[in-house]
């Protein structure tokens, strides 16, 4: 670790403030980037009989480990499986009813496409978040979806700061729309919240939980 620097508060804030400002506008460049994709994934989600299987590496595993609990809040049964233990037999989980959503900047992450492999095999659809469509990962997928954070957001290029927030923002978006498709009401949602200051809201709302 390096040694303390010589920064005044004024410019630690200023610092922190830019990053915020990339960021946000980082997010904001997601829009735009909605096409039919996104449709096709909305539409095989909408379709899935058995869960929506999240999956990714890295700083991708928070995001798709975020995604999953979204995903089930909003009225679609998901579930994150770790790639890593699903070459120890964690792949047994997969089957011919689910949809496999992973999440993977370059697309060459040797355990998600393995996971893929073994999800493909097993018959499940498979949905890719990429910034690399022409990679391994979205050569092995159904449906690809392209999302591109601006180069500049992350710390170096590679500490994924900004840019997993744009595929945050991608979920999130996801998540909405399939609660609205679904006609998902607060009511069957307090069914499964009953628990902290959500279900103690929700209580105080006259919505049984029981």
């Amino acid at each position: 670790m390096t040694g303390s620097n010589n920064l005044s508060d004024d410019a630690l804030i200023e610092i922190a403030q830019e990053v915020i400002r990339r960021e946000a506008e980082a997010v904001a460049s997601l829009s735009p980037q909605l096409d039919q994709s996104f449709i096709r994934a909305v539409q095989t989600l909408l379709a899935c009989e058995g869960h929506v299987l999240v999956a990714g590496a890295g700083t991708s595993h928070a995001v798709a480990y975020r995604l999953a609990h979204l995903l089930s809040c909003c009225g679609t049964p998901a579930l994150f499986i770790h790639p890593g233990d699903a070459q120890h037999g964690g792949g047994g989980a997969v089957t011919n009813k689910d949809v496999l959503l992973v999440i993977s900047k370059g697309g060459e992450t040797s355990e998600i496409n393995h996971l893929v492999k073994i999800a493909r095999q097993r018959g499940a659809k498979v949905i890719a978040l990429t910034e690399n469509p022409a990679s391994t990962l979205g050569k092995l997928s159904d449906i690809v979806v392209q999302v591109q954070a601006p180069p500049d957001v992350d710390p170096y290029g590679m500490i994924a700061t900004g840019s997993s927030l744009v595929n945050a923002a991608w979920g999130d978006a996801l998540c909405v729309v399939l609660l609205q498709a679904r006609g998902y009401t607060k009511e069957e949602f307090g069914k499964t919240h009953p628990g902290g200051a959500v279900g103690k809201k929700l209580s105080e709302q006259g919505i049984l939980l029981s």
